[in-house]
Parts: structure tokens; sequence; C-alpha cells
């Protein structure tokens, strides 16, 4: 179950550190010395102690990514953000085609799973898992939807407990990027192999890495202003969405074996 998660890590190289980290009330961000930005959701939920008593800034990116791997979610929503403060750079992202706007905000909807999927999901079956804004709006108009909602359930939504019902019988799936930190992710990935399956949000690395654990579109995010972003996180002074753009990227058909 862990060879995700071993995977991200192992693809951090060694010599990169965690130039700053901090966790806000809801989210965590770290700074890497490469010039990468990386941020998670860091959830108040906690079963077991940290995995790293001491964390020092400064420490092996790598290392700190370890910390995805904890059962105390706000630490492995620190490891989260590690990870993505290496993989979601713009050199790694530009390297893999991703396209970049120059313009320091951009409201990128050719990068937005809940408006270029519109036309494919058209009449299929689709479990979103998350309740994300615009989504009954958008998606519920032209597809059978079904959405699993955790923390801010609405009339209609499912609980986490459908997924072993829902997911198998899809033909898309798309999934909240939180679900790493709390480990849930490889078991719906496990049950939605026979689905289209995309992983969105802020936290959502965007690597080929994911790609070859059954993820077909990473929808994840770009930060362009890290002292913005670190603002919207530590003191509530902003919007994190603004202060960068969306970002997809797509399984090839070659990657995918077809």
């Amino acid at each position: 179950m862990w060879d995700m998660y071993d995977a991200l890590i192992e693809g951090i190289p060694p010599d990169v550190k965690a130039e700053f980290f901090a966790c806000g009330a809801t989210h965590a961000i770290v700074l890497a010395d490469s010039g990468g930005v990386g941020v998670s959701g860091a959830l108040d939920e906690t079963w077991r102690p940290p995995l790293m008593t001491k964390k020092e800034q400064g420490m092996p990116l790598r290392k700190l990514a370890e910390c995805v791997k904890s059962w105390e979610f706000i630490e492995a929503g620190l490891g989260l953000a590690a990870i993505n403060a290496w993989y979601n750079s713009g050199e790694r992202l530009r390297a893999l085609g991703v396209a970049i706007s120059d313009k320091p905000f951009a409201e990128d909807r050719a990068s937005d799973p809940f408006i270029t999927l519109q036309n494919e999901i058209r009449g299929k079956k689709v479990t979103v898992v998350g309740h994300f804004p615009y989504i009954d709006r958008l998606f519920a108009p032209v597809c059978d939807m079904a959405v699993i909602e955790k923390f801010n359930p609405t009339d209609g939504d499912y609980p986490e407990q459908a997924a072993d019902y829902l997911l198998p019988e899809s033909d898309y799936v798309l999934i909240a990027s939180y679900t790493i930190v709390e480990k849930t992710l490889p078991r719906y990935l496990e049950l939605s192999r026979n689905a289209g399956v995309t992983l969105v949000g802020p936290a959502t690395p965007v690597t080929p890495i994911l790609h070859g654990f059954g993820i077909r579109d990473l929808s994840g995010f770009y930060i362009k202003d890290a002292a913005a972003a670190q603002n919207a996180i530590l003191t509530h002074g902003g919007n994190i969405h603004k202060t960068g753009q969306k970002i997809n990227l797509r399984r090839t058909a070659s990657a995918a074996g077809d």
C-alpha cells in the first residue's frame, strides 16, 4: 500500500533542502531551496504520535516528505507539501510540457477538469470524492453524478463507506488530493481501476509517477508567488488560489500502454 508514497519520496533528490516550512490553520506550505513551493491541506485529525518529533528548517526535503506516511494528519500534510515543493516547481512542470502562463495569476479554465471533462463524461456514471464548488452546476446536468463527501456533506451526498459500491460501477472518478494525506487514495484507486481517474486539488503532485498507479489525469496547482502563498496560509491574508494557476497533466496513450 505504500508503493505510491515511496515512489514519490524516492523521486526527490537527497541533496535538496526544505528551506522553509510551516502549517497554518488549514494548510501546510514548504519552500525548497531548488525554488519550488508546495502546499497541502493539514487535516486536524490525529490517531498516532508524529513520525518525526524533530523537524528543522533546512532539513533534507526528502526526509520531510517522509512525513506524508504519518497517521498524524497535520504532519502528513506537511509531508505532502514537501513532495509538491519538488514536483510542482516551474522547472519540472515545463520539462513535462505543462502549460505555464506568464501572468502572475491565471484563472486557467483549460486546466480545470470540471470544465474540460464536461463533454467526455456526458451520459456517463461519474463519482466525485469531495464536494467541489460548482460541480452541481457543471457536472450534474450532463452525467449521472454521485458525490462522496466526508467533511461538509450536503443533501444527496454519500458517506465514505459508499466508495466500495459506487467506484467499481463508475465510468469516471475524480478524487480530491486530500485522500493522499488520509491514506484512502490507494483503496480508491483499486476500486476505480476500470474508470478514468482524475486526481484534483492544489495538493496534487503533478508527476508521471502517479500515472503508473492508475491515475489518468493530474489536476494540481503551480504557485508563482511564494510570499503571497505564505501570507495566505499563515495569516489568512489572501486566497491561495490567487497565488498561481491550475495545471494539468494527462497520461499519454503510449504511457498507458494503449
